[in-house]
């Protein structure tokens, strides 16, 4: 067996109302090797962050039922969930709105439009982060 397939594959879950970029951010995520689970709503990803319990979750801030803040906030309520890291994804970029979603408990913000491959080493970064925790 070799090494890389005795290596954890990460599991990110991706809250994205707008179904191109959830697709985008999936067929990204998925070709860089991790296991991934899409949500359209705020609410949906509360319920899939629960039973699936990802490694890492970008989430878009604007969604229908539940915006991405308030998903994030209920999460850090839940014991199970509030250490997962919680990555925005937004096109909105004024200083106010980052230091909310930094303040709800995100660990980063990206802004759309983004590049794919910023987008990769930016997720890689984070769960290199996480390696480091558990090691």
């Amino acid at each position: 067996m070799t090494s890389t397939s005795q290596e954890k594959k990460f599991k990110i879950l991706v809250a994205e109302d707008e179904e191109d970029i959830r697709e985008l951010v999936y067929i990204t995520m998925n070709l860089a090797g991790y296991e991934v689970l899409t949500a359209k709503d705020g609410q949906e990803v509360l319920a899939l962050a629960t039973e699936f319990l990802p490694d890492l979750i970008l989430m878009d801030v604007r969604m229908p039922k539940m915006t991405g803040y308030e998903a994030c906030a209920a999460m850090k309520e839940i014991e199970e969930l509030k250490d997962i890291p919680v990555v925005f994804l937004s096109a909105k970029g004024q200083e106010a709105e980052i230091q909310k979603g930094l303040a709800v408990g995100a660990v980063a913000y990206i802004l759309k439009p983004f590049a794919p491959a910023k987008l990769t080493m930016r997720v890689q970064e984070l769960l290199s982060g996480i390696v480091k925790e558990q090691e």
